[in-house]
Parts: C-alpha cells; structure tokens; sequence
C-alpha cells in the first residue's frame, strides 16, 4: 500500500488472556466498533461472561481504559485468546489482530481468527509479521493436534495456514472446510413476503416436546457439512440446549416439523442465524424463507441493529436469503458490497477434529 508504513515486527507485540473478562479488558471497545465483523469472536466471548459482566463490566470500558501490557496473575485453562497489537505513530496500542481458541460444551472448536482492518490485509508487508507473531505463540500454548481448523477472513487464513503448516508440518486439508460470505440483514434491507403462510403451518419457538424433530434436522445440518458429523445423541443433546435457552425456531407443516432456525451468537446490537436447514421432504416449499424472514424481523424488533449469517460461495440458499434482505448475495463475486467478508476455514491433516 503506497504511502503506508507498518512496524517493524519488533514492535508487534502478542499478549495471552485465559478468561473471557481479561479479553474483553482490552477488546471490548475495539470489538464493538466492528460488531458485525467481529460477531464470531464477540458473542462466543459474551457467553462466557456473567449476565453483569456483559451488560455493565465490558461496555463501560473505554478506548483510553485499555492496557494490553498490564501484568496478567491468570493461569492457564481450557480458553485462549490472543491479541496482537501495534504501536499507532501517536504511540497509543491498536489492537491489529485476534485469535480464540476454546471450546463450547463437549467440543473443541476451530481456532477464529480476526482482523481489526481488512484493508490491511491486502498488504504482505503489513500481514506476514503478525501472522508469524500470532501462529509463533499459539504454537507455545497449544499442541498442533489441537487445531483442527481455521476459520475467518480469506486473506488472513490462507496466510495463517501456509505458516502454520511450515511452522508444525501439519498440511493444510487438500480442500477448504468451508468457503462462504459474512451477510447482513437491517430494518432497511429486510423485505415483506407476497406469499402467505399456508393454512394451518405455523413458526414458533421450540419446545422440550419437539426435541426428537430437532434433534432429526440437527443431525441433518450437520452430516450435510461432511466435515463434522453428529451423533443423534449429541444432536439431542444440543437440541435441549437450543431449546431451554430460547435460541431455536421451527416451521410447522402437516404436525411434522419441516425447518429449523438457531441463533446462536449475540451482542449488544447483532445476533447471527448459525443454522438454518429444512426436512428433504419438505423443500422446495418457501418454508426456510418464511422462517428466516419471521426469525429476523423478530431480532430486529427486539433491538437488533443487524442480523448476521454465513453462506456457502455454492449453497442454493443465497438466493433465499437474498430475497429476505440480506445484502451482497444477489450479485456477483466482483460486485460483493465492502462489509460483507469474504470467509474460508481450512482444515489440517492429523488434528485432533474438534466440532461446530
């Protein structure tokens, strides 16, 4: 990038935090900034966090509070984070870059990977430093077994992945995990349906009595992503999960349950739609479009400034969620708007796989 100059990798400095709250301390503010974009590494965090913490300890902190050199005493467990921070001309910290690693439940899940400036990232001369600084420490804190997979901008998980795989021997999977697009919905994207909900279907939270459907299309979902497949005892268990914690709607149809829709990832003012899928027997009906339009006018009503998803560069639902409002999945690869990423998970020959 002419005109730009970057610090010399000296000056890139990586700091450990072993509790959500600590990470939070020092990102916060940064995160919120880039809510969207940073949704995945946000709200995972925010999970970990007491109700109080989240609502009061995380937002009062402000940009001149942060102190990323400031002696940790914590001792580590079974969640990392690292972030990684450059010195602005000013001589303020500017969080550059972040990585989670940690687990939900009985799972290990891929290592997110984010990017304060995705513009940056376009710049070998700004991206190589930190990628070797960031993957150089991980590998300090993690066997290379444990990192299944990568997950978050392109850019920046091609570059981590060549490194990794140089720094450990693990090679890269000969084919992505998942190439996909970050999208959002707003109250000025979201559209009205001309079609109306058949006589007689009807969407609706789910309940403890409908586990077994769900558990049925849980399953689904997941065999359908080829890379982690789930048992129907962990679909269940993950179905009561969804369901006490009120993160689950369903499309009704004939007394059977046709489509499901979870939301899974929330901050203050975004929540993503992190599974969305519909019985075989039952597509092709305009079902998933009715859910997701009802599930996302609901978000947005609640308080929500934007609803987030994923979706596959290949999957046929783009033009579903095209037609609710989601922006950037009506055209073409060249033509995507800014803010909607461009994402890649790569996977490693040998890890241990992990799920999610």
């Amino acid at each position: 990038m002419p005109g730009l100059t970057f610090p010399a990798p000296s000056e890139v400095r990586v700091h450990a935090h072993y509790s959500p709250k600590s990470f939070l301390a020092v990102a916060y503010p940064t995160l919120c900034k880039n809510e969207r974009s940073s949704n995945i590494i946000l709200a995972n965090a925010l999970k970990k966090v007491s109700v109080e913490d989240a609502l009061t300890g995380c937002q009062f902190v402000t940009q001149s509070e942060v102190a990323p050199d400031a002696p940790s005493t914590e001792e580590p467990g079974e969640s990392l984070w690292l972030t990684l921070w450059s010195t602005s001309p000013q001589g303020t910290a500017e969080l550059d870059l972040v990585l989670a690693c940690h687990r939900a439940g009985q799972h290990e899940l891929p290592v997110f990977l984010w990017a304060t400036q995705l513009k940056m990232l376009a710049s070998p001369q700004w991206l190589a430093p930190r990628v070797t600084a960031l993957a150089d420490r991980l590998a300090s804190y993690v066997p290379p077994t444990r990192v299944f997979s990568v997950f978050g901008m392109s850019t920046l998980v091609k570059s981590f992945g060549k490194y990794w795989t140089n720094l450990t021997g693990f090679q890269v999977e000969p084919q992505p995990f998942y190439t996909a697009y970050l999208t959002y919905c707003t109250k000025e994207t979201i559209t009205d349906s001309d079609v109306e909900l058949p006589l007689g279907d009807v969407i609706r939270r789910g309940t403890m009595s409908d586990i077994e459907g769900i558990a049925k299309l849980g399953k689904g979902f997941a065999d359908d992503s080829i890379h982690f497949p789930l048992s129907i005892d962990l679909a269940r268990d993950e179905a009561r999960e969804l369901v006490s914690k009120g993160q689950l709607w369903l499309y009704e149809t004939s007394d059977a349950i046709a489509a499901i829709c979870a939301v899974t990832r929330s901050s203050i003012k975004a929540s993503a739609i992190t599974k969305v899928y519909t019985c075989p027997t039952w597509r092709r009906r305009g079902f998933a479009e009715h859910l997701v339009r009802r599930v996302t006018q609901q978000l947005l009503d609640c308080g929500k400034e934007s609803v987030l998803l994923y979706v596959g560069h290949e999957n046929s639902a783009r033009r579903v969620y095209h037609r609710v409002g989601f922006v950037g999945l009506g055209e073409t690869t060249e033509e995507l708007p800014e803010d909607v990423e461009d994402a890649l998970e790569l996977g490693f020959i040998g890890a241990n796989r992990g799920h999610w």
